[in-house]
């Protein structure tokens, strides 16, 4: 089987060319980067819990995480500015696409009741948001092991000026868009 990487150097420039009728190679979209966040809102009271959700995202990116914290205070979530609110890991060449391919073949069949990712989640400058409910799709993710299942957010940013680009581009990924 081969790569997301050579299926888009091969077929997928190709694709794209045809449809949209791009005069220079530089003109085709691509995947820039991969950024994935988990929001761990409870980790105010209970650091290790931010420890759980880190220790989780590591397993299922392959690299390091980095802390995100809070940008202001907001007395009625009882946070302060600086803290440890969430955990993120940008991925970027080798490591994306082969996230991608486990996150489109492997993760989202497992998704319960899962008919398709929704087609209108773009920002209108080419990048696609996705949320997760559970971690737990991910075949990294040891069921016995986990102290509590936590949602994340996966974004997909791409080099595509509009959204019908960047969808075109994430259909030929073979991302299983709704119908």
């Amino acid at each position: 089987m081969s790569t997301l990487k050579e299926l888009y150097d091969t077929e997928i420039k190709d694709a794209m060319t045809k449809k949209f009728g791009y005069k220079n190679a530089m003109e085709i979209p691509k995947l820039d980067k991969v950024v994935i966040n988990m929001g761990v809102g409870e980790a105010k009271e209970n650091s290790k819990l931010l420890d759980a959700a880190v220790k989780d995202l590591e397993t299922i990116t392959g690299q390091k995480a980095v802390l995100t914290r809070a940008k202001n205070s907001v007395a009625n979530f009882k946070i302060r500015e600086g803290m440890a609110i969430g955990c993120k890991v940008t991925l970027r060449g080798e490591k994306m696409y082969e996230f991608v391919e486990r996150l489109i073949c492997l993760a989202l069949p497992r998704v319960r009741d899962f008919r398709g990712v929704n087609p209108n989640a773009f920002d209108g400058r080419g990048n696609y948001a996705l949320g997760i409910k559970e971690q737990l799709i991910f075949p990294e993710i040891e069921y016995d092991k986990v102290d509590k299942v936590r949602g994340m957010d996966i974004i997909f940013v791409t080099t595509a000026k509009t959204d019908e680009e960047a969808r075109e581009l994430l259909t030929l990924f073979n991302m299983p868009f709704q119908k």
